[in-house]
């Protein structure tokens, strides 16, 4: 339950893996490479990494500058696409490659330091106190989860496939993708510099 309520809240990564299942383009791959790394973040969170982290001065801060990097490079190219009209339709969509997809999967995973305090510090710590021979349930409960909500937002997107068959639907989606990375990139700025 505190996997699945972690990981719910939407964010970069989830409207990611939402646009690339509305697309149907690499699904399968992104989806299993969410789980594997929540799962092993979560495994290394119970282990003590979480400790290793905190005791790491400026690594905060570096992961922050460099997820808003990415967060308003992202964010730019859908505040482009919603103001054309010509790659919207998804049949249309020139698609990105599987290494690109998994790159863009990568860069939103591990360079949000939201999820570092999530499944490493936050779960790793519940996970830690629990009595070493539940660990390892808890771990695969977590990750069960992650694996569930992802595999749901990724195939579960084609559900909305005829909502998104109008191109206005397609640019109120990276409108609000594009206003989402803006205000996560202003979110991390923030913490970076007032910390």
């Amino acid at each position: 339950m505190l996997s699945a309520g972690l990981i719910m809240a939407i964010g970069a990564q989830n409207m990611f893996v939402l646009r690339q299942g509305l697309k149907r383009e690499h699904v399968w791959p992104i989806v299993m490479f969410c789980a594997a790394a929540d799962a092993m973040l979560i495994v290394a969170g119970v282990n003590g990494l979480g400790a290793l982290l905190s005791a790491v001065p400026g690594l905060s801060t570096a992961l922050s500058l460099g997820g808003a990097a990415f967060l308003i490079w992202y964010g730019y190219g859908a505040l482009r696409r919603s103001m054309t009209s010509s790659s919207l339709v998804v049949d249309r969509q020139a698609g990105i490659s599987l290494t690109a997809a998994l790159a863009s999967t990568a860069a939103f995973t591990f360079l949000n330091p939201h999820v570092y305090i999530d499944t490493v510090m936050l779960m790793g710590t519940i996970g830690a106190s629990i009595p070493a021979d539940g660990r390892p349930w808890f771990v695969l409960g977590a990750a069960s989860a992650s694996f569930a909500w992802f595999a749901s937002l990724g195939f579960g997107a084609r559900f909305l496939a005829p909502l998104f068959a109008r191109p206005i639907t397609w640019r109120m989606l990276d409108l609000l993708i594009a206003v989402m990375m803006a205000a996560l990139a202003f979110s991390l700025l923030q913490g970076a510099f007032v910390d």
